[in-house]
């Protein structure tokens, strides 16, 4: 994919992340600064280190950035708690979250495999090819200048 937001685990972050900045509309005021800022910044910070890890071309650093999006989505999970607890959203929606957090864990986890996956992939058939050229070298048939 030449985009991140043409990414699935993306998309689905996004809606989290925008149902997550909705909700926070309802908490009290007192909450501004304090819990609603925390659950907006990690719900935000899923999808820009998806995005970000996108933009660095290498595998190992995207598979970083996905661990620090996996990273944010919990915490935003734990601020879900809090609101749960402080009584600001019901358990229905609760679980409606839950339902979101899953998701969206499970996407991210599978974008990590795959990632891993074609780095194996990349490294091994730089391996290969190494191993032929040694192997062409070694039977005389072609010489570096």
């Amino acid at each position: 994919m030449s985009n991140f937001y043409e990414l699935e685990v993306w998309k689905q972050c996004r809606v989290f992340r925008n149902d997550i900045s909705t909700v926070s509309k309802t908490f009290p005021i007192e909450e501004k600064y304090k819990l609603v800022d925390q659950i907006k910044r990690s719900s935000r910070s899923t999808t820009a280190n998806i995005a970000e890890g996108h933009g660095r071309y290498h595998f190992q650093e995207n598979i970083q950035f996905c661990r620090q999006a996996r990273g944010s989505l919990s915490e935003t999970l734990d601020h879900l708690i809090c609101a749960l607890d402080e009584e600001y959203i019901s358990k229905e929606e609760y679980l409606n979250f839950q339902k979101q957090y899953d998701y969206c864990l499970k996407l991210i986890n599978g974008y990590i495999h795959f990632l891993q996956n074609q780095k194996d992939t990349d490294v091994n058939n730089k391996i290969n090819e190494k191993d032929k050229k040694r192997k062409k070298d070694s039977d005389g048939l072609t010489h570096p200048t």
